[in-house]
């Protein structure tokens, strides 16, 4: 058996040990033949890798991108794709030198506006809100780096933040405490962080010190301190199932609780090497069965709510091939709103079978 890392599992892969949190609470069991929402489970569940059996190792399939739309695809042409990708990208690459400077003078050389200004000036090149979370799922590559996932945690932190009313400081740091959550990444060598091979046990551990080695860095400089508190608690969880102390309830920065949120949005939408980016409201049926314990109810059911909200009216592909349109929520049950298809009323509540498959653009 070898330790694989959860990015790089497939559906098939059999898990040869049991998989706890923290806690000892099972998440998975042994002997357990993976599927994409069992992958996607444990991306959910912060899990980094797993044991699994030497037999049922493959390659991961290469996922080849098929339009599922000629809207979509029209998008991706659009000039507004085009000028949020190339500013995307640019603010991307720069990131790793500013990250590098942080860690090599120990000084907090830019403010935390010109930071900020680093991921608000790509969402100025959207027309905001949800729609900034759309185009970074058009964006995406499943072989993402820790620059990509900073700005899109960042991104999504200071949407956040207007759903929760934040000021405009409190904004400003929410999304700094965004872009800056990982840095502790880049103390860990960059072969074991980028290791598309087995993970021995020493090599695991030193990724899982990635929240000290990030809180260190900008203690070093002397960054805010729920910035600090942010990169140190951002795999903490509510009920005290997270690491790298275990903490709970309100032991936890309210930044962290921010970050700790799109953190796991951004790992569960990503795309994966043998299939694209998965729906929203997907991810929302995995908050709904495991993650109001995991989230500060606070904060986690605004997050949700405003999503699947922002969705209203937008057409929408079940898992049967049909196309309609979102009509109405179901506010016990958020993951399953009524589409409308052609001249038919489908509650998805009523449908366990149905789910939707894919925003289309």
């Amino acid at each position: 058996m070898k330790r694989v890392k959860t990015s790089l599992l497939v559906p098939g892969m059999i898990v040869s040990r049991e998989v706890r949190n923290v806690n000892d609470t099972l998440v998975m069991a042994k002997d357990t033949v993976l599927t994409d929402a069992d992958i996607t489970k444990l991306a959910f569940h912060g899990i980094y890798a797993i044991y699994i059996k030497e037999e049922a190792d493959m390659l991961p399939p290469v996922y080849e991108e098929v339009e599922s739309s000629q809207g979509h695809s029209k998008f991706k042409e659009s000039e507004e794709f085009q000028v949020f990708k190339e500013n995307y990208e640019k603010e991307v690459e720069g990131l790793e030198s500013a990250f590098t400077d942080i860690i090599s003078t120990k000084t907090q050389k830019l403010k935390i506006s010109e930071l900020c200004k680093k991921v608000t000036g790509i969402k100025e090149d959207t027309r905001g809100g949800i729609h900034a979370f759309d185009i970074l799922h058009s964006i995406r590559n499943y072989d993402d780096s820790t620059f990509n996932h900073s700005m899109n945690v960042a991104l999504i932190c200071n949407v956040f933040a207007d759903w929760m009313h934040m000021s405009a400081m409190e904004k400003e740091l929410a999304t700094v405490c965004g872009l800056l959550h990982d840095i502790g990444k880049l103390r860990i060598p960059e072969d074991i962080v980028k290791k598309t091979t087995r993970l021995t046990d020493e090599e695991y551990e030193t990724v899982k010190t990635h929240p000290l080695e990030g809180y260190n860095i900008l203690f070093e400089a002397k960054f805010n301190v729920s910035i600090q508190n942010t990169a140190l608690m951002h795999h903490e969880r509510y009920d005290g199932s997270g690491y790298p102390m275990g903490l709970k309830g309100n032991q936890i920065d309210k930044y962290a609780k921010m970050v700790s949120i799109a953190d796991v949005y951004d790992a569960m939408t990503a795309t994966r090497a043998y299939r694209g980016a998965i729906s929203p409201f997907r991810v929302i049926e995995m908050f709904e069965k495991e993650g109001l314990g995991m989230f500060d109810p606070e904060y986690i059911l605004v997050f949700m709510e405003h999503i699947v909200q922002a969705y209203i009216r937008k057409e929408v592909r079940l898992n049967d091939g049909r196309i309609g349109e979102i009509v109405m929520l179901n506010k016990q049950k958020l993951s399953r709103p009524v589409v409308m298809c052609g001249n038919d009323f489908i509650n998805l509540v009523e449908h366990p079978e149905l789910m939707i498959e894919e925003i289309l653009v």
